[in-house]
């Protein structure tokens, strides 16, 4: 019963979220608005993170999952796409490049910047 709770919290930020991106002029995504909302949820102490963390983990752990809809509707395309395949890996190949950097060096300053507080289970403390 914990479990569907938990569910439940999340939904409600990406309920809002939703409510958001209807209501603002902005070209933000509704999900981004929910992720958003979630964060500050869990900084403000609204929620706890003992009140999300196992629906989170399971929502992680089933993320590839989530993703074969969308590479079934890409194949479905295929025809279309065999025509642009080349702009696309010429598009696509620089910037895949570049978001890895990026992330990577976003992710060395943030563990060097909390390595000296200790970290448990992958959250600052």
């Amino acid at each position: 019963m914990n479990f569907i709770f938990q569910f439940c919290r999340i939904l409600v930020m990406c309920c809002l979220g939703e409510i958001l991106a209807n209501v603002l002029p902005f070209p933000i995504p509704a999900s981004v608005y929910g992720l958003v909302l979630l964060l500050a949820a869990l900084k403000t102490g609204l929620y706890k993170l003992e009140e999300v963390r196992a629906a989170g983990k399971f929502l992680i752990a089933i993320m590839p999952m989530l993703f074969i809809p969308a590479a079934v509707g890409v194949m479905e395309l295929w025809d279309d796409l065999g025509t642009m395949l080349i702009p696309c890996i010429v598009a696509t190949g620089p910037i895949t490049i570049l978001v890895m950097g990026l992330t990577g060096l976003i992710t060395q300053n943030v563990q060097r910047r909390i390595g000296k507080k200790g970290v448990k289970d992958g959250v600052p403390h």
